[in-house]
């Protein structure tokens, strides 16, 4: 199956990240080793991607980026209950 390489890739906040080889990308799933959420950790960011599909674009978040969304996220903010 084939990954997202290079190419432009969006932010959490919709700037172009520079581009971004992630074929050799260790991407990694939840502490429970299950789930459709990978992320890697590349070259100064966080990229993001759906396992189930790969070959998907990646979302790329600074270091700032996703430091907000892991606050948010253990506050609740996404909680969809």
């Amino acid at each position: 199956m084939a990954e997202s390489t290079t190419g432009a890739h969006r932010t959490g906040r919709g700037r172009e990240a520079q581009d971004l080889d992630l074929t050799g990308a260790d991407w990694r799933s939840g502490s429970q080793g299950v789930g459709d959420v990978q992320i890697a950790f590349v070259e100064g960011f966080v990229a993001m991607r759906n396992a189930r599909r790969p070959e998907n674009p990646s979302l790329i978040f600074s270091p700032a980026e996703w430091r907000a969304f892991v606050i948010n996220a253990r506050d609740g903010e996404f909680d969809l209950t």
